[in-house]
């Protein structure tokens, strides 16, 4: 995978370590594409990683006083969904964040790595570009600020230097006379890419728009404006004739290609369907509801601050597991299932898909859920980790993994430890959630057997016996 592997602990070290690289380097903060890349071939020549998600004080959110929204390198998908900030200044990033992958893959990739890998199927891309926001490159020798929309020269390409590290995002916080919608269309309600999606930004004042932004993704080597649609908007009333004219301009704008995932034709057909869609809803005011007060995220790590690498040099990993501490030596070039099944021989975590799909890996990393198979070995240093083996509370079953069994809610099995690993950690997160939350909940985690009914009911039945 790589040959060496540092955890950096401040921006300085970091900085140090660009100004003079040990080869092919790459920087990580959740790994969640990277660990995918290494496995598909991408990186055949890396030479080292700098892992940076124990740099403190990038993981901040905030609104200064200008107005202008700030997203530290580390804020996952996630924290996006915890922000209050975000969900009343940021709302289109919140709904696209809502929709990318699965809680496990949310509670460790970044927002600033989606923008990253530079995708134009990636959901933070689009609202980001309505919302003009820009990023902080950072290096050993200067600082630049770059417009999202010229941070792209072309198909997964970006204006980034090796020796920069995107510190902040940043926008101006939507206000009170504006109001954006994000939406999507996959082939399946969750842990999808997007065929195509769309985020519209209004500025309407006495009823008319002042201002638009209307950016597409997935339907050109880049995420686009479309600036006929942007440009009739303005001046007009917000009504189902002009709704549609904008969405047939939107279409126009676009130059969509055939993919695995859609034809050209599919695409063009179902852009000015996503726009149409998006523009009535804000009209009638139902966009605003399309994300829940509360989102399972899967995480509830009271208890788990992340603890400091200690100067570790890629020798010795020592983290606790379910209780008992390991000191593993010559395996930091592996995964941390690989860890888990192999090196300490807990073999309940399963191997499935080993791309962060079916969710059969799911543990528990410093109080997140998280699925183990696309995350390093050395992220385990210093850590505490929970597998299924250590959530029964002695010789007694916990209620979720009794209940599993009083509702049959398993067939072949291979997926259950990672079901009922999300189970647990939904239920320590929301007590008594209703049944959209444990879809919610459960989203990351795949089935070929039960047709899921049986695993909702038993987690029902789990969550009212926990709270009797």
């Amino acid at each position: 995978m790589w040959k060496q592997y540092h955890i950096v602990e401040t921006v300085e070290e970091l900085l140090s370590r660009l100004a003079s690289p040990e080869g092919k380097t790459k920087i990580i903060a959740g790994a969640t594409d990277m660990m995918v890349e290494i496995r598909n071939g991408k990186w055949p020549e890396l030479e080292t990683v700098l892992d940076i998600s124990r740099i403190q004080g990038l993981d901040h959110i905030f609104r200064d006083r200008e107005g202008v929204v700030h997203i530290g390198a580390l804020v996952t998908h996630n924290d996006i969904l915890r922000s209050a900030l975000i969900r009343e200044y940021g709302f289109p990033l919140l709904q696209a964040c809502a929709q990318v992958a699965s809680p496990q893959l949310r509670n460790r990739g970044t927002v600033a790595g989606n923008l990253i890998t530079a995708s134009p199927a990636n959901d933070t891309i689009t609202p980001l570009m309505a919302m003009e926001a820009e990023l902080v490159l950072v290096s050993p020798k200067n600082t630049r600020v770059i417009p999202l929309r010229d941070f792209y020269p072309g198909l997964r390409k970006t204006v980034m230097q090796a020796d920069e590290f995107l510190s902040e995002i940043r926008f101006q916080g939507l206000k009170a006379d504006q109001s954006g919608n994000f939406k999507k269309n996959a082939l399946r309600r969750a842990q999808a890419i997007s065929v195509l999606n769309c985020c519209a930004v209004l500025t309407i004042n006495a009823g008319k728009i002042q201002k638009a932004a209307l950016t597409l993704g997935s339907v050109a080597p880049t995420v686009i404006h479309a600036p006929r649609a942007e440009e009739f908007l303005l001046g007009k009333a917000l009504d189902s004739e002009v709704i549609t004219q904008a969405a047939e301009l939107a279409a126009a704008d676009a130059v969509p290609i055939s993919d695995i995932r859609a034809s050209d034709a599919y695409r063009n057909y179902m852009l000015k369907v996503l726009v149409e869609g998006a523009l009535s809803e804000m009209q009638d005011g139902s966009s605003a509801g399309s994300v829940p007060a509360r989102v399972p995220t899967l995480d509830s790590r009271a208890g788990f601050a992340c603890k400091p690498a200690e100067n570790w040099e890629g020798g010795v990993i020592h983290t606790t597991i379910n209780g008992q501490e390991y000191f593993i030596p010559d395996y930091c070039d592996q995964t941390l299932m690989s860890l888990i099944r192999d090196r300490v021989g807990l073999t309940g975590t399963k191997t499935g898909c080993e791309e962060g799909e079916c969710g059969a890996c799911t543990v528990f990393l410093d109080g997140k859920a998280v699925v183990s198979c696309l995350v390093p070995a050395p992220r385990a240093h210093n850590a505490v980790i929970t597998t299924i083996e250590g959530i029964a509370d002695g010789t007694e079953l916990h209620p979720v993994q009794q209940a599993f069994i009083d509702h049959a809610a398993v067939q072949c099995g291979y997926c259950t430890p990672g079901f009922v690993m999300s189970a647990v950690k939904l239920l320590e997160e929301m007590p008594g959630p209703d049944r959209e939350s444990i879809q919610r909940g459960i989203s990351g985690n795949l089935c070929r057997c039960t047709g899921y009914y049986k695993i909702i009911e038993a987690i029902e039945s789990a969550s009212l016996r926990m709270e009797a």
